[in-house]
């Protein structure tokens, strides 16, 4: 497809539907447009629209579809796939101007919102009429709800409360040529057709742009209780996460911590956490509900089952404070292993019996290619993010020879049952990899339903597949 430049006929356009104040084109803007969390990658768009309603979001596309000018949508930049970077130029629609929640109806249990709230805004705004929206991926400080539902986002509460997808009952979407369609009902079962909200989840904007979302609700937990348990083995890590399960328990999170991600997690934040050299791996689990004694038994259980896997110790976070300080170290792990170093994030998911191969195939590949890895994740769900270091490596090596040990990683993943991305998306680093795990006819269909609601290809071009 050969897209068309932004003349200035074009940026005229714009600024008579948006205002000259949501049309931007300086360097600042489109270099800030340009970047997101994805490794050090920046394309930089030509110009940088920030609608305000679904109106004018209709015009700006229906106007790109006639003139053959890439879009491509832009959350919070969080993302880690490159899945908000403008590689063909054209627009950066940036959706930071839809931040409302419209409403909550706690008798229906679900919440209207705008695809620019902060999830972690949305998940306070709801806590205080005792509802609960579990997803809550690393950034939920940061991210927006748009992005959280274009990749359908996990997080660690995925293991016992779902992702995105499993929360997302109806959208509000613009489509390439402007039209403005609702994808399904406000209710909590569809059998009407094909599901178009569920196509539209984990699309990563290449099919259409996002104005509006409601999503369900479920009552708030009252209590959580927090262990932290070290390992001399993290294979035998892994091994006590499907223990835990198999012993009748069912943890709200369940994460894998290699040591270095705590050290890297605590020197960023600039606070003390003593790791002890026969350490190898941390699981930190979590248990949440409304009858403490029920969850004390729990504890109890789980703690058992940590002993007879060869837990080194298991630690109980016993004050809110202690609860809000392994969590933040959690949490900042990838942040931190960004600013240390330069880095290839790789988001494997397998079936989580099958962890403790996945961990082990992990080190062994990077063995054999000579590259340290930091692995931690979401071992409850099986998946563990494998952050891959720079260090003193090659430019050569790093560019070309690491996709190779990449490759083999990803056969592991399918070979165990997995795929190649269990939260970040494919987006643009991705794409190269989908064959790996993909059959050429679902790749086939994915093309067709692609052309199908965007036959200009103006939507996020260059995103998911090759082609």
């Amino acid at each position: 497809m050969e897209y068309k430049k932004v003349s200035e006929a074009n940026q005229s356009y714009f600024i008579e539907i948006l205002g000259s104040a949501y049309v931007q084109t300086d360097d600042e803007n489109l270099q800030k447009h340009g970047r997101d969390h994805t490794e050090d990658l920046l394309f930089v768009p030509e110009i940088v629209l920030k609608p305000g309603n679904t109106q004018e979001v209709s015009k700006v596309l229906a106007y790109c579809n006639q003139h053959l000018i890439p879009v491509t949508a832009r959350g919070a930049g969080t993302g880690l796939s490159g899945g908000a970077l403008p590689i063909k130029g054209g627009v950066s629609l940036s959706m930071e101007r839809f931040n409302q929640i419209n409403y909550i109806d706690e008798k229906n249990f679900q919440v209207s919102v705008q695809p620019g709230v902060i999830n972690e805004v949305l998940q306070q705004a709801v806590k205080e009429k005792g509802l609960f929206y579990p997803p809550d991926p690393a950034s939920k400080g940061s991210c927006f709800l748009g992005g959280n539902v274009s990749l359908s986002s996990g997080g660690p509460r995925a293991v016992k409360y779902g992702t995105t997808r499993d929360y997302v009952l109806n959208l509000e979407v613009v489509l390439a040529n402007g039209e403005v369609i609702i994808t399904g009902a406000n209710t909590l079962k569809y059998a009407t057709g094909y599901n178009l909200t569920h196509l539209m989840i984990g699309s990563e904007g290449t099919l259409g742009i996002v104005t509006n979302m409601v999503l369900k609700l479920i009552p708030a937990p009252k209590n959580t209780l927090l262990l932290l348990a070290p390992f001399a083995s993290p294979e035998q890590a892994c091994e006590a996460v499907n223990a835990i399960f198999l012993a009748g328990c069912n943890p709200s999170a369940c994460e894998f911590v290699e040591p270095d991600g705590f050290r890297l997690a605590a020197n960023l934040l600039q606070i003390s956490f003593d790791i002890q050299p026969e350490v190898q791996a941390y699981l930190l689990i979590e248990v949440d509900g409304n009858h403490m004694e029920y969850l004390m038994k729990e504890v109890e259980t789980i703690s058992e089952v940590l002993y007879n896997l060869q837990a080194i110790d298991v630690l109980f976070a016993e004050t809110a404070a202690q609860k809000e300080y392994f969590w933040k170290l959690r949490r900042s792990i990838g942040e931190a292993t960004k600013h240390n170093n330069t880095y290839k994030e790789e988001d494997t998911v397998v079936p989580r019996g099958t962890l403790p191969e996945l961990f082990k195939g992990v080190k062994e590949i990077g063995a054999r290619y000579g590259f340290r890895s930091v692995c931690y994740g979401h071992a409850g769900d099986g998946n563990l993010h494998v952050n891959i270091l720079k260090d003193d490596l090659s430019e050569e090596f790093w560019n070309h020879t690491l996709d190779a040990a990449i490759i083999e990683i990803f056969t592991l993943c399918k070979k165990l049952g997995g795929t190649i991305s269990g939260e970040h998306g494919i987006g643009l680093v991705q794409q190269k990899f989908m064959p790996v795990v993909m059959p050429a006819a679902n790749l086939e269909l994915m093309k067709a339903i692609k052309l199908a609601f965007d036959p200009n290809q103006i939507l996020n071009p260059g995103k998911v597949y090759n082609a």
